[in-house]
């Protein structure tokens, strides 16, 4: 069988939802790009597409979510709050063992990090859980790549998962902010360094 990957895209702003000249949440940044580079490399990759995703509903996110086929091989990346969801749902399902999974500037927020709350009331108890501190485990690799010029959300996120899982593996980006835009304020459309670190546990 041939190796799998998901890619979980974060919580856009409502405007940008519903404005025709951004590109949908699954199609922004540098996500079509990593589909194609991981497509290359012989690896199915899908980026499922959330329903309203500027609210972010869990029942919304799970349901879409699980229409695919978990396997010990497959590959989660998940950037923002699709990083945080990917704990979230992995925390709430222990009989599941998956690859390698990949969290970009995750961030958590309301029940789990209160003090960095959503624009918007999150629905359907997203992120109000636990972390399942044996879900490091259950996985072949953890990775967590953050910056040190994000969000007091991410922040509080990345102190959160470094307390959880001390054994996942860290890799700092100075500067990379979100991991949305580049210095010079325009989008970020590649991350060859994500790639690289995908490639180095294939």
């Amino acid at each position: 069988m041939k190796q799998r990957a998901l890619i979980i895209h974060g919580k856009p702003s409502k405007e940008t939802y519903f404005t025709p000249d951004f590109a949908s949440a699954s199609n922004a940044i540098w996500i079509p790009w990593l589909q194609q580079q991981l497509l290359q490399r012989d690896i199915s990759t899908q980026t499922p597409e959330m329903l309203r995703a500027y609210q972010p509903d869990y029942a919304i996110w799970k349901a879409t979510f699980e229409q695919f086929t978990l396997t010990t091989d497959t590959l989660l990346i998940g950037h923002s709050c699709g990083g945080g969801f990917l704990v979230q749902w992995l925390s709430e399902n222990p009989h599941v063992t998956v690859g390698d999974v990949f969290l970009v500037a995750p961030a958590f927020g309301d029940t789990l990090t209160p003090d960095s709350r959503y624009d918007v009331p999150l629905l359907g108890g997203f992120f109000d859980f636990v972390p399942d501190k044996s879900l490091v485990d259950r996985v072949r690799s953890m990775h967590l790549l953050y910056s040190d010029n994000d969000s007091t959300r991410v922040d509080a996120t990345v102190a959160l998962l470094r307390r959880a899982y001390p054994a996942m593996q860290l890799h700092l980006f100075p500067g990379y902010g979100h991991f949305s835009s580049t210095d010079s304020g325009e989008r970020m459309t590649q991350f060859p360094e994500l790639l690289r670190l995908i490639d180095s546990v294939r």
